[in-house]
């Protein structure tokens, strides 16, 4: 009988394909214990993130780490690299296999991974993902029936490059992990946090979903709008040839972000965003008002309100 075709995506996993795949053997079932720290670590997506794990699990003395990424090139380099142990073309052979499964892929195509990869899932495997919206993948997770065996993470290490060349070991090292618990998962979420402070070298903090994705609309996704913004406003005003000074070009790097994952990122959170950026207008206007009146004393508190507070960063 032919497989059904998949659907355009290179992340998308055929159902379909399911009829042609047994279930993982209860016997095999890896030994539990807090904490986690697994023997067959499974890593679905091998981008800068994705990559960067694999790197620093490796040097952690993880003995077995399976990855799977839609570009062969990029399942060859890993392997090739002595990233990954082992690099089949399937996600689903990851799956069966481990005891840890992170999702490293794009966040919507993450979602789609988790309900295409939960009947395959080795029992009593833990499953995290590393992507900076929450609530989307929690709800997923506890609608798919995992909520005892998923927690979220978020690891406050990206990098605007991307793609497995972009990754290195120690990516994670001292970043904080933000790890947001489905209900009724606790012990799982504590395991996760566990498994990226002695493997990947970083500070786990757990977070409720919601507030999670609350803060980081401010805190992440507000700071790449205003750098977007800026490259757009610049590529048309900029006079042909005009140079850039470090300024502009420090204030602009994350508009060399990769747009297909941001696009995905601002849609997932945009009812937490969008407030977020109205709320730019109200000092937008301060520093306008203060031009328009050519008001010195405004305009230097203004500006010594963002000083003393991107300082205070350093201290």
């Amino acid at each position: 009988m032919p497989r059904a075709a998949c659907g355009r995506s290179r992340w998308r996993v055929c159902h379909a394909d399911a009829l042609y795949l047994h279930f993982g053997d209860p016997d095999t079932r890896p030994p539990r214990s807090l904490p986690l720290r697994p023997t067959r670590l499974g890593i679905i997506g091998l981008g800068a993130i994705g990559g960067s794990l694999a790197r620093q699990a490796k040097r952690a003395g993880v003995p077995t780490i399976i990855g799977w990424s839609p570009w062969a090139n990029e399942r060859a380099a890993a392997a090739q690299q002595g990233a990954l142990d082992d690099a089949p073309a399937s996600a689903r052979e990851v799956a069966r296999a481990v005891d840890l499964l992170v999702l490293a892929a794009p966040p919507a195509a993450n979602l789609d991974l988790l309900a295409a990869l939960a009947p395959h899932l080795r029992a009593g495997a833990l499953v995290t993902d590393v992507g900076s919206v929450k609530r989307s993948i929690v709800a997923k997770a506890e609608a798919l029936g995992l909520a005892a065996r998923f927690a979220g993470s978020h690891p406050l290490a990206g990098t605007h490059r991307h793609g497995f060349e972009a990754s290195r070991a120690d990516l994670f090292a001292g970043a904080v992990v933000y790890v947001t618990p489905a209900a009724g998962g606790e012990e799982a979420a504590r395991e996760i946090a566990h498994f990226w402070e002695t493997v990947a070298g970083a500070h786990a903090v757990m977070l409720d979903a919601e507030r999670h994705d609350a803060q980081l609309a401010v805190t992440s996704h507000v700071p790449q709008v205003v750098a977007s913004l800026l490259g757009v406003y610049l590529a048309r005003e900029a006079p042909p040839g005009a140079g850039l000074g470090p300024g502009a070009r420090d204030t602009t790097r994350l508009a060399a972000s990769d747009a297909g994952l941001w696009t995905e990122i601002l849609l997932l959170n945009r009812d937490v965003l969008l407030p977020a950026l109205r709320a730019l207008e109200e000092p937008l206007g301060e520093v306008e008002r203060a031009l328009e009146a050519g008001d010195p004393i405004a305009l230097r508190a203004w500006l010594t309100r963002a000083a003393d507070w991107r300082r205070g960063l350093d201290a």
